[in-house]
């Protein structure tokens, strides 16, 4: 097998274009490359309330706003969107002067017509008009039949609504159709979107009306987090039961109901059904219950800007200014540090009014705190959408040799082709520990195989720079002073020092080692392991790519429901292609799936499969199960697409002069001439778990 631990990173890994590309610089400076996050309903992270100043008392107002959420929703029927939306920061409405039955139906009404607007400019961009008319037709078709409970609605009829390559623009026909036609489900065959009837829709308008059922399946698609949905008040508690067990039944593993009194005017108890997503951490919100309402955590929700530092040096910062555990700080997924970076953040145990303050005291101005408000729970990891990149490359250039032809057709040429094709997905370099002696994913393949003193030294070892932290790093290698090397390490480098203090404890032995890899969170023990996973996936998509190419092949896995998330660690969610799928030619690269390792995972059955095993033969793991039980270490393993678009790609090509200038950086007084420079800039979207500079390498074919 090619040992690839000395070739530079994209250098060993295949492409998939075959342009010629071009060199350049990226990162010159933070400002040339700046990163968006993008939330999970696709909007970017706003810091436009960072030129809000509030008054005395205006925050006070915004967080009892917030607190009435509930109440709102209960009394006007609204999905939490809206109530956000109404007791939010946005357009702010005075309750007080507005009655709430006119909140629900003026307001919300508005809002759902100028939701369904959207969805069907959507469907109008993604649709021919005669596929359009053809689904409208269909759905009328559906209602119809329903109506006059005509022998026609059961039989089992859909339609196809043609083939979309991107799985960005199916996803997005999914929800359009969804929304507009609550009535119907869809689904992916390949590439094709085909339309059907939804049975669970008619069986539920059994039960309550027609406007509810549509409401209901709206909320239910959207499947926005801590939203919930309220029937109309029902008398009768055999009708309820009903409505409760059919919702169990068909949706129980997704939603919870339960039955709410409140007096009518005439002060008989009505009571409503609500229905809730059922939450993830149900366990942790018993506890919280259990304390009482008086002892449940406080959520502050920001965004935080920060430039030229890493997440977690930031999330330092902030947790000592306002002296909380770098624990209780939550985001959506880690920024490149040599960048300019929004991202949405959380912190626990902290009031918007506090950290109102906080953004007003902070000097670094590296770090920026804005569009504070009350949150109700922490974020998930891995809960966003994707990310925005303002990019600039500088110097732009041909690689040497080529002078066939200019360098703007050169940048052209490179661009198109990766817009038309795509990118593999491999994961980017700052995975692993960019420019380190020592690699993140040596560090995870050592706690795989329980070697807790390797792993300890590995994280310990030092890189040629004469800084404290690896003067820090040093002294401990060479001494095995714990406690020496804790009093050099900078504060900011938290999981080194959280591992020191175990060290010191319990000494540099099997056990303390451990008991010091068990000290950090178990988010950063998993990072490791992680990693490792992570660098054996891009050489399991480079052996596949340079074995078979772009043709998908017998034994190659595919997703069977693309409307999942590729990161599904299910495995009867993944389909083997068969030696008939191959010759048909039904299924293409885009499509195709690499196991990322873990417990709950199936390898392809061809030669990429055999390449895992004797990938893990070589490493010592053939017979590993993936799980530390003395780090509390599980891990499932998931799926990944081998093949990526970027999304709501610009660029522009910006040519200058400048002085030349001496390796000094001073302008040579005998020579003042002028040398031209080639910039570009790019700007596009990547889903999550994508790499900008994976995307840059594959249209610049140069390692960045």
């Amino acid at each position: 097998m090619e040992d690839l631990s000395n070739i530079p990173f994209f250098q060993s890994l295949a492409c998939i274009t075959d342009h010629l590309g071009f060199c350049g610089v990226i990162k010159n400076s933070p400002q040339d490359f700046v990163v968006t996050e993008i939330d999970v309903s696709g909007q970017s992270v706003s810091v436009s309330t960072s030129d809000i100043s509030y008054g005395p008392g205006e925050m006070e107002h915004k967080v009892s706003l917030f607190n009435a959420k509930e109440k709102v929703a209960e009394t006007v029927n609204l999905g939490d969107e809206n109530v956000q939306r109404l007791c939010g920061f946005e357009d702010e409405i005075s309750l007080s002067d507005c009655p709430l039955d006119v909140v629900s139906k003026e307001c919300v009404d508005a809002d759902e017509e100028e939701h369904q607007s959207s969805k069907m400019k959507l469907l109008n961009l993604l649709l021919d008009v005669s596929v359009l008319e053809s689904l409208t037709g269909f759905a009328s078709g559906i209602r119809e039949a329903w109506m006059k409970e005509t022998s026609a609605s059961s039989q089992p009829i859909e339609l196809s609504l043609g083939t979309f390559l991107d799985k960005k623009h199916r996803a997005d026909l999914h929800g359009a159709v969804r929304q507009i036609f609550p009535f119907l489900v869809t689904a992916t065959k390949g590439a094709e979107v085909i339309v059907k009837p939804n049975m669970d829709y008619r069986e539920l308008c059994r039960l309550v009306s027609q406007e509810e059922a549509d409401s209901f399946f709206r909320f239910l698609d959207a499947k926005l987090e801590s939203s919930k949905y309220v029937f109309k008040p029902d008398g009768s508690k055999p009708h309820r039961t009903e409505v409760h067990h059919f919702l169990s039944k068909q949706f129980g593993k997704l939603v919870e109901s339960k039955s709410f009194s409140n007096p009518n005017i005439s002060g008989q108890q009505n009571a409503a059904i609500t229905v809730r997503f059922r939450d993830r951490r149900a366990s942790s919100k018993k506890r919280h219950a259990a304390d009482g309402p008086d002892k449940q955590d406080i959520y502050t929700a920001f965004t935080l800007m920060k430039e030229n530092l890493e997440t977690l040096e930031a999330i330092t910062y902030l947790s000592a200014e306002l002296n909380v555990l770098p624990t209780d700080f939550s985001y959506a997924g880690i920024k490149d540090k040599k960048a300019v970076t929004y991202q949405s953040m959380v912190v626990r145990k902290v009031t918007p009014e506090r950290l109102m303050e906080l953004e007003r005291k902070i000097k670094d101005k590296r770090i920026k705190v804005t569009n504070i408000r009350p949150a109700r729970q922490h974020i998930r990891l891995g809960h966003l959408k994707g990310n925005h990149f303002d990019i600039t490359v500088r110097n732009v250039r041909n690689h040497s040799g080529d002078t066939s032809v200019k360098i703007q057709e050169r940048v052209i040429e490179a661009i198109q082709n990766v817009k038309s094709t795509g990118f593999v997905n491999y994961y980017g370099p700052q995975r692993f520990g960019q420019g380190q002696n020592v690699h993140s994913d040596q560090i995870g393949l050592a706690l795989l195989k329980e070697e807790m003193v390797k792993a300890v030294k590995l994280l310990f070892t030092p890189d040629q720079v004469d800084d404290p932290v690896n003067k820090a790093k040093r002294h401990f290698l060479e001494t095995e002073d714990a406690k020496g090397a804790l009093t050099i390490m900078p504060e900011y480098k938290v999981r080194e020092r959280m591992v020191l203090r175990a060290l010191n404890r319990y000494g540099v032995n099997h056990e303390g080692c451990t008991r010091g890899w068990f000290s950090i969170p178990h988010s950063m023990r998993i990072f490791y392991i992680h990693a490792y996973s992570s660098r054996v996936w891009n050489e399991a998509a480079s052996y596949r790519l340079k074995t078979y190419g772009s043709c998908v092949v017998q034994g190659d896995l595919v997703l069977k429901d693309e409307s999942v998330d590729e990161k599904t660690s299910t495995s009867e969610r993944v389909h083997i292609v068969s030696e008939e799928e191959e010759s048909s030619g039904k299924y293409l690269l885009h499509q195709v799936v690499l196991p990322v390792l873990g417990y709950n995972i199936i390898y392809p059955s061809n030669k990429v499969g055999q390449w895992y095993h004797e990938k893990l033969a070589k490493d010592g793991l053939q017979t590993c199960k993936f799980r530390v039980p003395a780090l509390q270490l599980n891990v499932p393993g998931c799926y990944r697409l081998i093949v990526k678009n970027l999304h709501k790609l610009s660029y522009k090509i910006v040519e200058g002069t400048e002085l030349c200038k001496t390796n000094n950086g001073d302008v040579s007084e005998s020579d003042k001439t002028l040398q031209t420079n080639v910039n570009v800039s790019l700007s596009f979207d990547l889903d999550s778990s994508c790499y900008a500079t994976v995307c840059l390498n594959e249209i610049m074919k140069y390692d960045v």
